[in-house]
């Protein structure tokens, strides 16, 4: 019924002509029929445009980094040579101080009266010795007018060597016990930082006992241990970052120091790296990171903002040709660490291709891309 209804409508003839057809197969496709159910062709997926930058060589610095330890060339710790108790304390953490000025004093009266006591023995035995002095005089000329005896005359002469002697002694004993007077007050042996003050006003010191600790605020140098393996490769020159939290750099250097021996604690190598003095964000005793560059080589690398993650897998896509076009590929890429604003790529690309760097969330395997030269110096390094 529907041939029928379909040939009335698109051919209106007389009833026998129309018997007459209806006489074929009725099996055969009556394409004016069909004509309207045939779909229509899906348009051509439009080529998207998309920023491209060429893999390109560039030098990679082969790098590890470590635990470092910032430390003083001149750095002492603070015990006093005598005992007593505290009775100054002139200082706080974190002061700078001159050389020789006055950190500490311990309480000096009963070695003042020392002094004080030695002092009077002095001048006792200087007047003993001031009257052997004239005796003798007195004695010789005695000898001389043969009044006295030579016996005399010697004794004399023994007295006077006594007596300068004794004078002799006590002088230096005075002295001594002025030197140990200064003991007394605690001084800084050079210009630096006052560290912690662990004592307080009135407490008991001996010489085995922390006072403080005076640190220079120069000649820094960054303390690194270095594992055993890489024991062939440390040398003397290699560039070293020092850097912040944040993996900012603080301070470039070199090593200027590799030690012969392995540490039998840590199993570590000792590297020392000298700290510049316009650093003035380090300080002593301060840990951070130290970066080791190696080695450097010219390496494949490809925009930090190319690579898109996967779980532990990297990818990114590249403009491959396809027919009269491009179409976005996707590859899987090995990267080193990133370095700056770009990865070291270890496999995966070859030097040339084009690596997608914009509507990379847009983009799956096969999609007709139109690449444009992204700007920048990297760009045009490639060419």
């Amino acid at each position: 019924m529907r041939l029928f209804e379909c040939f009335w409508k698109e051919w209106p003839v007389p009833g026998k002509v129309l018997a007459g057809v209806l006489g074929l197969s009725l099996a055969a496709p009556m394409a004016g029929c069909n004509k309207k159910a045939v779909p229509a062709a899906a348009p051509a997926m439009q080529a998207m445009p998309v920023m491209v930058q060429p893999v390109t060589l560039a030098s990679v610095p082969s790098t590890d980094s470590y635990v470092a330890t910032i430390k003083s060339r001149r750095s002492a710790t603070i015990e006093p040579q005598v005992d007593g108790n505290l009775t100054k304390i002139l200082v706080r953490s974190g002061d700078a101080v001159k050389a020789g000025a006055v950190l500490m004093q311990i309480d000096p009266l009963k070695q003042e009266a020392t002094v004080e006591a030695q002092q009077a023995t002095e001048q006792q035995q200087r007047a003993v010795y001031q009257y052997s002095e004239t005796d003798l005089v007195r004695q010789s000329q005695l000898y001389k007018d043969g009044i006295i005896s030579k016996q005399t005359y010697d004794q004399a002469m023994q007295a006077f060597a006594n007596s300068k002697a004794a004078l002799d002694s006590a002088g230096a004993q005075t002295r001594t016990q002025r030197e140990q007077l200064a003991y007394y007050q605690i001084r800084a042996p050079f210009a630096g930082i006052v560290g912690d003050i662990p004592v307080h006003l009135g407490d008991y010191v001996s010489s085995s006992t922390t006072l403080t600790t005076v640190d220079e605020d120069k000649d820094l140098e960054a303390y690194i241990y270095i594992p055993t393996e890489r024991a062939a490769e440390a040398s003397t020159g290699l560039g070293v970052d020092l850097l912040d939290v944040s993996g900012a750099v603080l301070a470039h250097t070199s090593l200027d120091f590799v030690s012969p021996e392995v540490d039998n604690n840590l199993q570590g190598i000792l590297v020392k790296a000298p700290v510049p003095r316009s650093s003035q964000q380090l300080r002593n005793g301060q840990i951070l990171n130290a970066r080791i560059t190696w080695s450097t080589a010219q390496t494949p690398t490809v925009p930090v903002l190319a690579v898109t993650r996967i779980g532990d897998q990297s990818f990114l896509y590249v403009a491959a040709a396809q027919g009269a076009g491009y179409a976005a590929h996707q590859v899987s890429v090995k990267l080193g660490e990133p370095v700056g604003n770009v990865y070291p790529v270890l496999g995966g690309l070859n030097v040339g291709d084009r690596v997608i760097l914009s509507g990379i969330q847009f983009l799956q395997e096969g999609v007709p891309v139109v690449p444009m030269q992204a700007p920048g110096p990297q760009a045009k390094a490639g060419h």
